[in-house]
């Protein structure tokens, strides 16, 4: 996706294909060392999206709207509803002016364990656990992850150079988080961008699941913190090392040493810290 270079002063929407756009250029008032003056600004769009399986409404969230298809496959999966992309039967989005709704059809037998757990809650832009109603269900147990691929501490460090290229509504808002999938051999193959973090790993999810990417042949880096949900979604989909530009979370620590997860954080160009199963890392 390219971001255009706004070709008039008037509001430029920036709009990856059909659909809403992504991003909006407007004026703005800006104060610099006590002078103010008019100029224009890029801010990130937002929109309520509605996960809906067979037309039973599930769960609300604030993302950016583009690559919809992809988060409803994404969430799908990361969030245990379904235990294989073969389980999810097809996706189509709806829009409205304002908002969407992510049509999900499943295997039948995991849409009746779903109204067991179904949810009709609002999610923030930045929730991760909002759409739990109990700590049961947001504490769920996840399998061990497999073995997954050995990477240099080169390779890592390339990729993280690489990933501001790969990032177009980032570069012009400054707002939203990405999560890319890099293959070990050959740098980053796809970057999803939200809004939300925990939104752009599922858009990143839901690309591998739709294109029958292997998730045990790569790893995923992410721009955010590294917080229990992340871990927990990468763990759910069968991926065994997590990137993240921030801070973990002690609980997502933990959550990695348990499942098998080799967890970095304070990923930079030239440095990084493993906090668990250090042996994918050389």
């Amino acid at each position: 996706m390219q971001v255009p270079t706004p070709a008039a002063p008037e509001t430029q929407p920036v709009t990856p294909g059909e659909g809403p756009p992504v991003a909006s250029e407007l004026t703005v008032e800006r104060w610099k060392d006590g002078q103010v003056s008019a100029a224009r600004d890029w801010v990130a769009e937002e929109a309520p999206v509605a996960i809906v399986y067979h037309d039973v409404p599930h769960v609300v969230m604030l993302a950016t709207p583009a690559d919809l298809e992809d988060y409803g496959v994404g969430f799908t999966l990361s969030e245990g509803l379904v235990a294989r992309r073969e389980e999810i039967r097809g996706v189509e989005v709806r829009r409205s002016a304002t908002a969407a709704d992510v049509h999900v059809t499943v295997a039948w037998e995991r849409f009746s364990q779903l109204l067991q757990r179904r949810r009709n809650l609002a999610g923030r832009t930045g929730c991760g656990l909002c759409g739990a109603e109990t700590a049961a269900d947001a504490i769920r147990e996840v399998a061990p992850v497999p073995a997954g691929p050995t990477v240099t501490a080169a390779a890592v460090h390339e990729a993280i150079e690489a990933l501001g290229q790969r990032q177009p509504i980032n570069s012009r808002t400054g707002s939203v988080h990405a999560a890319a999938w890099v293959s070990p051999a050959h740098g980053i193959q796809l970057v999803r961008e939200d809004v939300g973090r925990h939104n752009a790993l599922d858009k990143a999810i839901g690309a591998l699941a739709r294109g029958s990417v292997d998730t045990a042949s790569g790893y995923m880096l992410i721009s955010s913190r590294a917080s229990y949900e992340m871990v927990q979604k990468c763990a759910t989909v069968g991926i065994s090392l997590l990137v993240a530009l921030s801070a973990p979370t002690g609980f997502a620590v933990r959550m990695a040493q348990a499942t098998g997860l080799t967890l970095v954080a304070f990923a930079r160009r030239d440095r990084h810290v493993v906090y668990s199963h250090p042996e994918r890392l050389k």
